[in-house]
């Protein structure tokens, strides 16, 4: 293995026409699955993807973006109290969400009318308009508007 060959990668392994796939889901551990689906649903107008019931008592419930197509939400309740005590936290207090817009000011305010809760007022930077909000658990997330699509 050389360079940037790592497991195969360099040969082409995992690829799709010469290239990544995509990312398809991004796990976030929820309190409740109802709960999670109303807001996400609800206040940030996501679509439910998919809600199956699993044999061991747990739901399989995928979101996302209305009109994505790629990466989705896969809402996970914790399996044991170290994953619980991570709820709203999973990434340290910063950042860790990016919700990317066409049209920042209309999803900032519907989201506003929907009663999420921003931490900041919008604000224009070299990369774009942005302001951070955070979901019904803590987690922090970008609104953003890059500036290519502005």
């Amino acid at each position: 293995m050389t360079g940037g060959d790592v497991a195969g990668w360099g040969r082409g392994a995992g690829r799709q026409n010469g290239r990544m796939a995509h990312l398809g889901l991004v796990a976030l551990l929820v309190r409740e699955y109802d709960e999670a689906i109303d807001f996400y649903v609800g206040d940030l107008g996501f679509e439910l993807v998919e809600d199956t019931a699993r044999p061991d008592g747990s739901r399989w419930v995928v979101v996302r973006p209305a009109g994505a197509r790629e990466t989705a939400l896969l809402l996970a309740r914790p399996g044991n109290a170290e994953q619980r005590a991570r709820i709203g936290d999973q990434t340290g207090g910063r950042v860790g969400l990016f919700l990317y817009t066409e049209d920042f000011a209309r999803d900032h305010a519907r989201m506003v009318a929907a009663g999420v809760r921003f931490l900041e007022e919008p604000r224009h930077e070299a990369y774009g308009s942005v302001a951070v909000f955070v979901d019904l658990y803590g987690n922090r997330w970008d609104l953003l508007q890059p500036r290519s699509a502005e």
